[in-house]
C-alpha cells in the first residue's frame, strides 16, 4: 500500500512539473522564434527553427545542456541582417551569444543584461548603432565581449569597469565619444580595445580630454651633483677621483672578463636581467613572468619536465607559486636587432586571438636571448596521444567525443582566418596541435607561433612549416600558404580522428599498403571497405552514416585544387548538418568526369599514331 503511495505521489509530480519543462521550452523557443521573425536570412540558415517543436534543442546552431537549456546560439557569419529583440533576455541560461559578422542593425537591447549566465557576447562586425547599454555592466560571468566594427556611439558605460572576470575587451572601430574609463576591470586594457574611435580621449588614448592638462613627460634624469668638503682643493679632489676610478675597475674587472668569456661561449644558462623588468612594456591582460619564476616553476626546465618537442622549440609542464599548472613553451629562433618589438606586437596579436576552441595564451617572458610563452596545462594532452600513447588504463576516444573534437577545432580554425585582423594561418594543423581540455573540448593550440598575415594578402610566401602529410601539395610545392592550406591539413586530422592513424606512416608498407593515410584511405573507399577505416579501438561503437559524413568534409578539404576546398566557416556548417549533402554530390559530379576525362583515350590519340607514320612533313606541318 505504501509503494503504491509514493507511485501515486510520483506520478502526480511527473504531471505537475511537466508543464513547467513545455513552459520553459517555449519561452526559449518563442524568444529565438521572435528573434528569426525580426531577421532577414537569405540563405534558409534558420530554416530548422520550427516554433512548434516543445523545445529549441533540435535547431541547427543551437546548443542546450542536459536540462534542455539553451546555452550556446552560434549564427555568427550566417549574412543575417534585421534586428535583435528584447526577448533574447529570456534566455537565463544563455552562456554564448555569437552573431558576428553579419549585418544586423539598430541597437544593442539593453535585455541583454539579464543573460546573467553569459560568458561571451560577440556582436562584432555588425551594423549596430546607438550606446552601448549600461546594463551590461551586470554580466559579472562575462570574459569575453566583442563589440568593435560597428556605429555604436556615445559614451563607454561606467558599469562596464565592474566586470571583474573581463578578459577580453574590443571596443574598436565603432563612434565612441568621451573618457575612457581606466579603473577596474579596465586598467589592465591597452590602446588596442579602443582603437579607431575619433572622439575617445584619455591617458589610455593617448588624445588628452578637452579642458584637461596635456600628458606630461616624465622629467628628465638630473645626475646628483658631487658633494665637496669645505676644506678641500684641486688636488684632494683629483686623488680622490683616482681612488675611486681604480676601485670601479678593480670591482669593474671580474665583470668585464666574465662578459667576453660569455660571448666566447654559447650556453644554456638562463640569467634574468633589469631590462626584463622594463615597465614600458605592458601587454594587455598578458601577465609578463619572470624568468626566474619560469624557471621555479619548471625546476630550472629539467629534462624530466619536457611534454613535448616541436619545430618552435620545447614545451615544459610547470607549477607556479599560486599552484596552477602551466605548459612553457621556450621558442627556439634566431635573435635579430629589433626582433623584441616585432615579438611585443605579435604577441599582443595573438593575446586577441580569445575563442573557447583556442588555446589560451596566458603569459610571456622576454629577455634579450630568451622568448617564452606560458599557456594553461591541458591534463588530456593532444589528440594525436589520445588516438596512439595512450596508457592501457586510460579508455578510447568514444565516437561522440571525436564528432565534437572535429566540430570544435573547425570553429577555432574558422575564428582563427575569418575573425582576426590579420588573419593567421595555423600552417601545421594536425593531431597533435589539437589539444583537449578537462571535459574534452578541443583547443587548437600552436595557432600563435604561425605567421600572421595581413588581410590584404592571398597568400605569404615564406619557409615551408609542416609536418609530412599534413602539408598540402600547393604549400610543398611553392612555399605559399593561405586559409586552404589549413583546410587540406584539418581534412587529414579528421581522417586521423576516423582511423586513429598516423598520417605518415612507413610501417603501412609491411602490409603494401600507402605510406601517406589520404591514398590509404582513399584505396579502401575504392574497394567499398568503410569499416576496415575506422579505429579499431572504437570496437563498432559508432553511427556508420555520421563516419560517412565525415570522410566527405575529409576529402571535400583534401582536394587537390586549393580553390575547390571549402572555407572553416563552411565546414562548420557542413558538420552542423547545413549543406553537406549539397557540396557532396556537386564535387562527386566533378569528380566523375574528371574520372572519365582522365581514363578515356584521347579522341584523336589512336588516329595520330596510325596516320601520321606514312605523313610527309608537309602534311604534318598543315597549310603554310
Amino acid at each position: 500500500m505504501e509503494r503504491k503511495f509514493e507511485a501515486l505521489i510520483f506520478v502526480w509530480l511527473i504531471f505537475l512539473l511537466h508543464p513547467l519543462w513545455l513552459a520553459l521550452g517555449n519561452m526559449e523557443g518563442d524568444a529565438l522564434h521572435s528573434l528569426r521573425s525580426n531577421l532577414i536570412d537569405p540563405n534558409n540558415v534558420l530554416q530548422s527553427w520550427d516554433p512548434t517543436l516543445v523545445n529549441p534543442c533540435t535547431w541547427f546552431h543551437v546548443t542546450c545542456n542536459n536540462d534542455n537549456s539553451v546555452i550556446r546560439v552560434d549564427l555568427g557569419n550566417a549574412a543575417l541582417s534585421g534586428q535583435l529583440v528584447p526577448q533574447l533576455g529570456l534566455l537565463k541560461n544563455l552562456q554564448y551569444l555569437e552573431l558576428y559578422s553579419n549585418n544586423i542593425s539598430g541597437p544593442i537591447p539593453g535585455d541583454l543584461g539579464n543573460l546573467t549566465s553569459l560568458v561571451s557576447l560577440d556582436l562584432y562586425l555588425n551594423s549596430f548603432s546607438g550606446p552601448i547599454p549600461a546594463s551590461l555592466g551586470k554580466l559579472s560571468k562575462l570574459r569575453f565581449l566583442r563589440l568593435n566594427n560597428n556605429s555604436l556611439s556615445g559614451p563607454i558605460p561606467m558599469p562596464l569597469t565592474n566586470i571583474s572576470s573581463l578578459q577580453v575587451l574590443d571596443l574598436s572601430n565603432n563612434r565612441l565619444s568621451g573618457v575612457v574609463p581606466d579603473n577596474g576591470s579596465f586598467s589592465m586594457f591597452t590602446p588596442i580595445s579602443f582603437a579607431n574611435n575619433l572622439d575617445l580621449c584619455g591617458p589610455v588614448t593617448g588624445h588628452p580630454c578637452p579642458g584637461s592638462p596635456p600628458f606630461s613627460p616624465p622629467p628628465p634624469f638630473v645626475p646628483p651633483t658631487p658633494i665637496s668638503s669645505p676644506g678641500g682643493n684641486g688636488a684632494t679632489g683629483a686623488i680622490a677621483g683616482g681612488v675611486a676610478a681604480g676601485a670601479a675597475l678593480l670591482f669593474a674587472a671580474p665583470a668585464l672578463a666574465f662578459a667576453c668569456w660569455r660571448r666566447r661561449k654559447p650556453q644554456e644558462f638562463f640569467f634574468d636581467v633589469p631590462a626584463e623588468e622594463d615597465p614600458e612594456v605592458h601587454l594587455g591582460q598578458l601577465k609578463r613572468f619572470s624568468l626566474r619564476e619560469l624557471q621555479v616553476a619548471t625546476d630550472s626546465f629539467s629534462n624530466k619536465n619536457i611534454l613535448g618537442r616541436g619545430g618552435f622549440g620545447k614545451v615544459y609542464k610547470g607549477r607556479l607559486a599560486d599552484g596552477s599548472l602551466v605548459a612553457v613553451k621556450r621558442l627556439k629562433e634566431e635573435r635579430t636587432p629589433g626582433g623584441e618589438l616585432q615579438f611585443q606586437t605579435e604577441v599582443e596579436m595573438i593575446s586577441m586571438a580569445v575563442h573557447r576552441n583556442l588555446l589560451r595564451l596566458r603569459g610571456f617572458c622576454m629577455t634579450p636571448t630568451e622568448r617564452l610563452l606560458v599557456y594553461p596545462y591541458m591534463a588530456n594532452g593532444s589528440v594525436a596521444s589520445c588516438l596512439r600513447e595512450r596508457p592501457p588504463s586510460q579508455p578510447p576516444l568514444d565516437w561522440p567525443t571525436r564528432k565534437r573534437i572535429a566540430l570544435g577545432s573547425a570553429r577555432g580554425l574558422s575564428y582563427l582566418h575569418d575573425h582576426c585582423d590579420p588573419k593567421i594561418i595555423h600552417r601545421d594543423v594536425k593531431a597533435a596541435n589539437i589539444l583537449l581540455d578537462e571535459d574534452f573540448e578541443a583547443v587548437v593550440g600552436d595557432f600563435g607561433l604561425a605567421k600572421l598575415m595581413d588581410y590584404k594578402d592571398t597568400h605569404v610566401t615564406t619557409a615551408v612549416r609542416g609536418t609530412i602529410g599534413h602539408i598540402a601539395p600547393e604549400y610543398l610545392s611553392t612555399g605559399k600558404s593561405s586559409e586552404k592550406t589549413d583546410v587540406f591539413g584539418y581534412g587529414i586530422m579528421l581522417l586521423e580522428l576516423i582511423t586513429g592513424q598516423r598520417a605518415f606512416d612507413l610501417a603501412r608498407l609491411a602490409n603494401d599498403d600507402d605510406v601517406m593515410l589520404l591514398d590509404w584511405v582513399k584505396g579502401l573507399l575504392k574497394e567499398k571497405k568503410l569499416e576496415m577505416l575506422v579505429d579499431p579501438d572504437l570496437q563498432n561503437k559508432y553511427v556508420e552514416a555520421e563516419v560517412e559524413q565525415l570522410i566527405q568534409v575529409a576529402l571535400l578539404c583534401t582536394q587537390g585544387s586549393p580553390m575547390e576546398r571549402p572555407k572553416m566557416s563552411e565546414v562548420v556548417r557542413m558538420l552542423e548538418g547545413d549543406g553537406l549533402a549539397e557540396r557532396w554530390d556537386e564535387w562527386q559530379k566533378v569528380e566523375v568526369l574528371r574520372q572519365e576525362v582522365e581514363l578515356a583515350p584521347h579522341p584523336n590519340s589512336d588516329w595520330i599514331v596510325d596516320s601520321t607514320e606514312n605523313l610527309h612533313a608537309v602534311e604534318l606541318s598543315g597549310p603554310r
